[in-house]
């Protein structure tokens, strides 16, 4: 039985072609898994990496409350519930620095 639609020549394909294709098909799915290992791998590395620890203690002023925590290597600071950013050294006790944000109206 013959599948080529009428008004067209069926073309013949050379083996080695097929077979050449079919190994670049094949290489191009193994350097795929390959790189897809090597992403995850990199994903774990990089999730497992130690944070500098935050002081047991962190002495906010009186009447202050926390509302978030961000740290930089050799800094932390605090986002408050009155609206400021309290930035501290790694000790827990030493304002470094204090930002007042004002709320967008």
């Amino acid at each position: 039985m013959n599948e080529t639609p009428e008004g067209q020549e069926q073309i013949e394909v050379d083996p080695s072609l097929v077979r050449y294709l079919k190994l670049l098909v094949t290489a191009l799915a193994g350097v795929m898994i390959v790189g897809l290992v090597a992403v995850i791998a990199l994903l774990v590395i990089r999730l497992q990496a130690d944070v500098p620890p935050l002081p047991a203690r962190i002495s906010l002023p009186e009447g202050t409350k926390a509302q978030a925590v961000t740290q930089g290597e050799n800094w932390f600071a605090v986002v408050t519930q009155d609206g400021r950013i309290l930035v501290f050294a790694r000790d827990g006790s030493t304002l470094l620095q204090e930002i007042t944000v004002e709320a967008g109206k």
